[in-house]
């Protein structure tokens, strides 16, 4: 296990004061702080070796190249898969609606069907819909059983031979659910169906092994697990990504063009149009080093650890109550909860004066706060916590919390 004390010295940000307190981020399930070898490294880039990568035989294109194509492959070790399946996107969402435009749209019909859950990021929503209202295929929805989990009995009502794709989170970002991803895999599979998992919130906790799970696609980000913003993944397996047509073009992703045609470049850069994130694709793999020198089970033992003190200090509190599992299991340190009285944004007001960050409101999850009834008392607070934060940190948000039991 690493020490968190030591470990927090790695993250310039964490010095910082906010209204005169020592600042208290707990904001990780919508981005994660940066350390400081990541922010040395993007420097490192721009300072030393930054040219465009693939365009040019000279020392500085040669050398970006390497490390740009070297970060291809410490995120393809980092989930197990081979260096062609994974692709660089902006985020989480842009990798799920690449599927969307060049996968569903190509692959679907009229009278398909493609079953998501309830608790899904609007990321893992929208491009749904839309491809359902092109192509005239149906939507369904998967609810939620009594541990605010996938409901796996209502997933197996619903799926069907007309169903063609399952899309689901791994981890919920707002709920912390963490869905049994390897049996709706299963069972998706059973069906014929491919399977779409959005690991936003599960990449940066848990070890993620792609050949194991068996899974078609899976899409997360960079931001969310120490690196910078502007740079996401989409693992696709190799034969269905060969299959598949880009969805933007020009650039790197072109092998070769006449007036009246072009050839796609190989994978990945068939997906991979344009200017690439030179710099925080390196800056990610950066980040990625960080997490496999402390070990990602190290890491889920520690957000476990914190997971269960959270939710034991949480019961002190009578005037606030969590959304979603009361225990530790299947359970990833995120934290919605509502107080009686005080509207989300109030709450998240009052903390930031103490000093502490959270997000407050709907949690691009609208579909689910209207699941949850909480959408006309516009949502929840949210706590989300990562492997600089502490143990005494929580101990001093229960207390602020406290101050206000009888508002």
């Amino acid at each position: 296990m690493f020490d968190v004390y030591k470990l927090r010295e790695e993250f310039p940000i964490l010095k910082r004061k906010i209204n005169g307190k020592n600042l208290i981020y707990f904001d990780n399930a919508a981005s994660t702080q940066k350390p400081r070898r990541v922010i040395e490294k993007i420097k490192e880039v721009y300072e030393n070796f930054y040219a465009n990568v693939h365009r040019g035989i000279h020392t500085l294109s040669q050398e970006a190249s390497e490390e740009y194509e070297n970060a291809h492959k410490i995120v393809a070790d980092f989930i197990n898969a081979d260096f062609e399946e994974v692709i660089f996107t902006r985020n989480t969402t842009e990798s799920i609606n690449l599927v969307a435009y060049s996968y569903a749209l190509n692959n679907l019909k009229k009278d398909d069907e493609i079953l998501i859950s309830v608790m899904e990021h609007h990321s893992n929503l929208v491009p749904w819909q839309f491809v359902s209202k092109k192509v005239g295929c149906k939507l369904k929805y998967v609810g939620l059983n009594e541990n605010f989990e996938v409901d796996l009995e209502d997933l197996k009502e619903k799926i069907s031979p007309k169903t063609k794709i399952v899309s689901i989170t791994h981890i919920s970002n707002v709920l912390g659910s963490i869905n049994d991803i390897k049996e709706i895999i299963k069972i998706a599979h059973e069906n014929e169906a491919i399977v779409i998992i959005d690991a936003a919130q599960s990449a940066p906790h848990l070890k993620l092994d792609v050949k194991k799970l068996d899974v078609d696609f899976l899409a997360f980000s960079s931001h969310k697990m120490l690196g910078p913003t502007g740079i996401g993944v989409l693992y696709g397996k190799k034969e269905i990504l060969e299959e598949m047509e880009p969805f933007i073009f020009g650039g790197d992703m072109i092998s070769d063009v006449d007036f009246y045609s072009a050839i796609w470049n190989k994978l990945p850069w068939k997906f991979e149009a344009g200017t690439p994130n030179i710099a925080d694709a390196i800056g990610f793999a950066e980040a990625i080093k960080f997490l496999e020198e402390l070990k990602m089970e190290n890491v889920e033992k520690y957000l476990n650890e914190l997971t269960k003190y959270f939710l034991e200090k949480f019961r002190e509190l009578k005037s606030f109550r969590i959304v979603g599992k009361l225990d530790e299991k299947n359970r990833a340190p995120i934290f919605s909860f509502v107080h009686e009285n005080l509207k989300a944004h109030e709450v998240a007001k009052i903390l930031d004066l103490e000093g502490i960050m959270i997000r407050s409101g709907f949690h691009c999850a609208h579909p689910l706060m209207r699941y949850l009834n909480l959408y006309d008392v516009g949502g929840t607070a949210r706590a989300s916590l990562y492997i600089y934060n502490t143990k005494e940190e929580i101990d001093y948000f229960v207390e602020v919390l406290k101050k206000l039991e009888n508002k």
